[in-house]
């Protein structure tokens, strides 16, 4: 039976609410965390900086990505210098393409020459992936994000393209693959078996890492007992209806 112990991937927890957040930090199993300004806005946040400062006092010691919010490739620069400013364990998220769809790929050199560690961002395709590995190849420590359950979403199954994407990044040792965007506990065992380094996960996923090796009978009675129980304390009743 796998076990998180058993896990070669690395496990990040995803999301931009700082109770969350810190419920997965005091989980050791959770190595790193990530953020996006889609999540930032869902958990209120309206401080930026404030809010980035705010969870690096209280999470030093995990990498932590925080993205960039321009369309324009100059300020993207400027955001991400300042950014990579706030701690040593911080990657800055940089967009694979701005909206017009200019692909990032020389910003994202010239900041990893740089010395920045950088998470790119939004990449759903092996021909993006293969342009950001040769932008990243000699530069500083870097994660790549592949949206894996974006590509599901379509209707493709995202394995093969996770498994070619792990072959790619052999060659930029400093590099790491990140599965993002999973839609069930089934995708830490795909990543895992392709050999990605690091899969995250939202914090409802990552709960279910304690259903791992449930017996399945007594799940399913457990589902029989929560249909039971919900329906009762909605009081539905199909009274016999007399002629």
């Amino acid at each position: 039976m796998t076990t998180i112990a058993d896990f070669k991937v690395k496990l990040f927890a995803d999301g931009a609410d700082k109770a969350g957040m810190l419920e997965m930090y005091r989980k050791p199993f959770v190595k790193g965390f990530t953020t996006n300004p889609t999540l930032m806005r869902k958990a209120g946040v309206t401080d930026y900086r404030g809010f980035a400062r705010e969870i690096l006092a209280a999470i030093p010691d995990r990498p932590i990505s925080f993205e960039v919010f321009s369309d324009e490739f100059d300020e993207m620069q400027r955001q991400a210098l300042e950014i990579a400013t706030w701690g040593d364990n911080v990657y800055v998220k940089l967009p694979v393409t701005n909206t017009r769809r200019e692909p990032a790929y020389d910003l994202v050199e010239t900041l990893s020459h740089q010395g920045v560690k950088v998470n790119v961002t939004a990449i759903l395709t092996l021909e993006q992936v293969q342009a950001v590995a040769d932008a990243l190849r000699g530069g500083a420590p870097s994660n790549v994000s592949v949206f894996a359950g974006r590509i599901a979403d379509t209707g493709v199954d995202p394995v093969p393209v996770m498994a070619e994407s792990v072959r790619i990044l052999k060659d930029v040792p400093t590099a790491e693959l990140i599965w993002a965007s999973p839609r069930e506990l089934l995708n830490v065992f795909q990543a895992d078996s392709v050999g990605c380094h690091i899969i995250t996960a939202t914090n409802d996923i990552l709960k279910k890492l304690d259903l791992i090796g449930r017996d399945l009978a007594d799940y399913s009675l457990d589902t029989v007992k929560m249909f039971f129980n919900d329906a009762k304390a909605a009081g539905f009743s199909l009274d016999l209806v007399t002629a």
